[in-house]
C-alpha cells in the first residue's frame, strides 16, 4: 500500500480539471476547493500503517497470502465478505458516509469488471486485461472511480435521436479505440486517477457495448465538477462541510485514445459488474445513518433531554432504522452468493431490502435530528463569538451548565447542524435520491433476486388437506428496468 504522501503527489499530474465557479484548477492539492478532501484520502491510504487501525484495515497476519489491505481482497469466502464489510464500515464513518468513493471501491469497481468479462466471456485477452488491472491497483492503491457514462441533458435534446448518445466513435486502430463526446455526472473525478466509464456510453463494437477505463490526465480529458458546497470559512461552524466535498462531475473527451487493454465488452445494462458496488454504497449510508443516530445520542445527554420520554422515543425511532439496514448488510455477507470463478458476492436480495429500508428512512432520520436539539441547533455560537469580548460572557451564561462549557455544547451543535441542516447534506440527499435509479430500480432489484416465491407459496398449499397444483412463481423475476427518464426537445 502506498502512504498518503504518495498519493498525494500522484495527484500533482498534470490534470485538466474544472470546478464550477471556480475557473481551471492547477494543483488540487493546494486549491481551497479541493485541498481538505485531499487531506482525507491521504488519511485513509496511512490508516494502512497506523497501528491502532490496523486490526480494522488490514487482513489477520494468520489468513491464506498474509496480511494485506482488506480494501483490496477479492473476496472467496463469508469471512472475507465480513472482514471487508467492518473496514467499509468502520472507514467510512470517519467522514459520516460523505466520502462514498474510496480507493476502496476502486477495488470493487475493477472486481465487477473481471466478473462481468468472465462471465461474457468475449476473449480470454480481455479477461486477462481485466485481472491484471485489478491485480495492479491491488499492488499499487491506484485510485478508480465509477461513471455510468450516461448522457448530459444537451445530448439527449438533440433534434435527431441517432445523435442522442454519449460517446461516438472517432477511430480504430490495432492498438485501440479513440472516442469523443461527454459523458454525464460520476463521483470524486477530481481525487481520482482512473475512470471507469460504463455500458450507458452509446459505443457498441461486435455486438457488445464498449466500456472502458480511462486515466483522469490522459490527453483530450477534462473533467468538470460542479460548484463546491457552501460552507462556512470557518472550521468549528462547518466541522463536516469543510473537509469532506466529493465534487461530482462530468467528464469530456476530445480524440481520447483507449487502448484494447484498458476496453471492456459488457452488455447494455450496467448491473452485471455492479453488485459489489451496491453493498459499498449501502455501507457509506448506514454510516450517515448511525452517524445520524450518534449525534442524536450525544445531544440527548448535552441538552439535558436523557429523560424526556418523547426524545428516548425519537431515539427508538433511529436505532431502528439503524439496526433494520445493519442487519440486512449482515445478512447479505452470511448469505452470499457465488460466482462461477469462485468470487462471493453479498446477497443481492439482502442489499435490495437494505437499500430500500434506507432509502425510505433517510429523510426521516435527518428530520429527526433536526427536531430533537431543539431551537439551539441553529443560534449556537462559533468558537470566536464565544471569545469575543463583547457577547462573550453572555453566550457563555446562555450555552454554559450540565457539565458541558459553552464551547463544548456549541461544538457538537454545530456538528450536528452541519451534518443535517447545510448545503453538504442537501447535496448528499439530492444526490442519493437518483442513486442507482431510485426506489422504483432497488424494487425490481429485489423483484429479480429474490428466490423463495415458489417455496413459500408451495409451503402455504402443504398445509390444506387437498392435492393443490403446484405452484410456479418463476416468471416474477423477469423484470424489464424502465428506461432512463425519455426527454422530448421542445418543438420549434
Amino acid at each position: 500500500m502506498r502512504t498518503g504522501a504518495e498519493y498525494r503527489e500522484a495527484l500533482r499530474d498534470g490534470r485538466r480539471l474544472y470546478i464550477m465557479g471556480e475557473g481551471l484548477i492547477e494543483d488540487v492539492t493546494v486549491h481551497p476547493a479541493t485541498r481538505a478532501t485531499v487531506d482525507e484520502y491521504v488519511a485513509w491510504y496511512d490508516r494502512h500503517a497506523d497501528p491502532e487501525w490496523q486490526a480494522v484495515v488490514l487482513t489477520p497476519a494468520d489468513r491464506p497470502g498474509g496480511r494485506v489491505p482488506w480494501s483490496y481482497v477479492l473476496p472467496r469466502s463469508t469471512d472475507d465478505l465480513r472482514g471487508m464489510g467492518r473496514c467499509f464500515s468502520e472507514t467510512t464513518f470517519q467522514s459520516a458516509g460523505n466520502i462514498t468513493h474510496t480507493p476502496a471501491y476502486g477495488n470493487l469497481i475493477a472486481l465487477g469488471i473481471l466478473d462481468a468479462v468472465q462471465q461474457r466471456n468475449v476473449s480470454r485477452e480481455q479477461i486477462a486485461s481485466a485481472a491484471a488491472y485489478r491485480d495492479m491497483i491491488a499492488a499499487t492503491g491506484r485510485f478508480l472511480t465509477f461513471c455510468a457514462g450516461a448522457a448530459t441533458i444537451g445530448a439527449r435534446l438533440r433534434p435527431d435521436p441517432a445523435d442522442r448518445v454519449p460517446l461516438r466513435l472517432v477511430r480504430e486502430t490495432d492498438a485501440g479505440l479513440t472516442v469523443s463526446g461527454k459523458v454525464g455526472m460520476h463521483t470524486s473525478p477530481a481525487y481520482a486517477e482512473d475512470v471507469y466509464v460504463g455500458s450507458h456510453c452509446g459505443i457498441d463494437h461486435g455486438g457488445h457495448r464498449v466500456t472502458f477505463i480511462v486515466p483522469v490526465d490522459a490527453p483530450g480529458v477534462t473533467v468538470l465538477c460542479r460548484k463546491i458546497s457552501a460552507r462556512h470559512a470557518n472550521a468549528f461552524m462547518a466541522p463536516l462541510s469543510s473537509r469532506f466535498d466529493e465534487l461530482d462531475g462530468q467528464m469530456w473527451l476530445e480524440d481520447v485514445f483507449i487502448p484494447w487493454e484498458r476496453i471492456f465488452l459488457m452488455d447494455t445494462s450496467p448491473e452485471p459488474m455492479a453488485s459489489w458496488l451496491f453493498w459499498h454504497q449501502l455501507y457509506c449510508w448506514l454510516s450517515k445513518a448511525e452517524f445520524t443516530l450518534g449525534l442524536a445520542l450525544a445531544c440527548t445527554h448535552a441538552m439535558g433531554l436523557v429523560e424526556h420520554e418523547p426524545t428516548l422515543e425519537y431515539l427508538i425511532d433511529l436505532i431502528v432504522d439503524v439496526q433494520t439496514v445493519r442487519s440486512c448488510v449482515t445478512a447479505a455477507e452470511l448469505d452470499p452468493e457465488l460466482t462461477a470463478e469462485g468470487y462471493c458476492i453479498p446477497g443481492r436480495g439482502h442489499i435490495a431490502a437494505g437499500s430500500i429500508a434506507m432509502q425510505k428512512a433517510r429523510q426521516r432520520i435527518t428530520e429527526t435530528l433536526r427536531i430533537l436539539p431543539g431551537s439551539s441547533l441553529v443560534v449556537a455560537p462559533s468558537d470566536k463569538d464565544l471569545a469575543a469580548p463583547e457577547v462573550g460572557a453572555g453566550l457563555d451564561e446562555s450555552f454554559a451548565g450540565g457539565g458541558y462549557t459553552a464551547l463544548q455544547r456549541s461544538a457538537l451543535l454545530q456538528l450536528a447542524a452541519d451534518h443535517v441542516a447545510s448545503a453538504l447534506d442537501g447535496r448528499e440527499s439530492a444526490f442519493e435520491l437518483h442513486a442507482n435509479g431510485g426506489i422504483p430500480a432497488w424494487r425490481g432489484r429485489i423483484r429479480r433476486s429474490f428466490s423463495r416465491y415458489n417455496e413459500l407459496a408451495n409451503g402455504v398449499l402443504k398445509s390444506l388437506s387437498l392435492d393443490m397444483p403446484a405452484i410456479d412463481l418463476d416468471g416474477l423475476r423477469t423484470f424489464t428496468p424502465a428506461p432512463r427518464r425519455v426527454v422530448t426537445p421542445p418543438k420549434a
